[in-house]
């Protein structure tokens, strides 16, 4: 297995493949996804700016993935683009004939995969934190295993979680929805869960310090041993 760090600007991958050639599918399948949500961008600030749902005019394919995965999660678009990014990594890897390929964009993961994966859970300070892994089965279908955090990295959030993790096959929903809940759910009140039947998710675990909250279907979780090394993380802010 052929395991690369690969940086463009804001974005900071870890893309893992048996092949170069696929390596170098997922970094065009990346830069292009990137220059979609550039140039919408450009012509569009309030798409980045807005922490709420927002209809773009005439977006191309990855900017309106991306509106309308934080749509349906009650949170802006930039909530979805490490997850969108990671997506159209792994759709160039499958192009060119991968049957194993993963994109993690700083703890967004999309992956297809003829084998057995396994995938650490981080929930920075938690005592749990680098304790568990997922053991993914098999997938021809591009799953999405995305997580947002309240303590752990740069991004916006306004909950309390160490971690929530969200796996769906719709990686840009998987990643919304990551935010979405980490900003709403607490130890007391899971009521953000009772809003995700019919959207698509398939499963969703959250690590609140010694606390763990599941709902739905994940894949396995294994003890583990978390080597934090290994970790996708830059100079730049993912």
């Amino acid at each position: 297995m052929i395991r690369e760090h690969f940086e463009f600007r804001q974005t900071i991958t870890t893309i893992l493949a048996d092949d170069p050639r696929h390596i170098e599918a997922a970094k065009s399948g990346i830069l292009a996804a990137r220059q979609e949500v550039e140039r919408q961008i450009a012509g569009d600030p309030y798409f980045s700016a807005t922490l709420e749902p927002y209809t773009p005019k005439n977006p191309a394919r990855v900017p309106a993935s991306m509106a309308r995965a934080a749509a349906a999660a009650g949170v802006g678009p930039m909530a979805a683009v490490a997850g969108a990014i990671a997506r159209a990594g792994v759709e160039a890897m499958v192009g060119a004939g991968a049957a194993f390929g993963l994109v993690d964009n700083g703890g967004d993961i999309a992956l297809v995969s003829d084998r057995e994966v396994t995938i650490g859970i981080y929930a920075g300070a938690s005592p749990l934190s680098g304790r568990f892994a997922f053991r993914v089965p098999p997938t021809e279908e591009i799953l999405g295993i995305c997580t947002s955090s309240a303590t752990v990295g740069p991004s916006i959030s306004f909950g309390i979680a160490d971690a929530v993790t969200v796996v769906s096959h719709d990686v840009a929903a998987a990643d919304a929805w990551a935010t979405a809940i980490c900003n709403r759910i607490t130890v007391d009140d899971t009521s953000v869960l009772d809003t995700l039947s019919g959207t698509g998710i398939l499963g969703v675990l959250a690590v609140i310090d010694e606390a763990v909250i599941r709902w739905g279907e994940l894949p396995p979780i294994v003890r583990a041993r978390v080597d934090e090394r290994l970790i996708t993380c830059g100079k730049q802010p993912i």
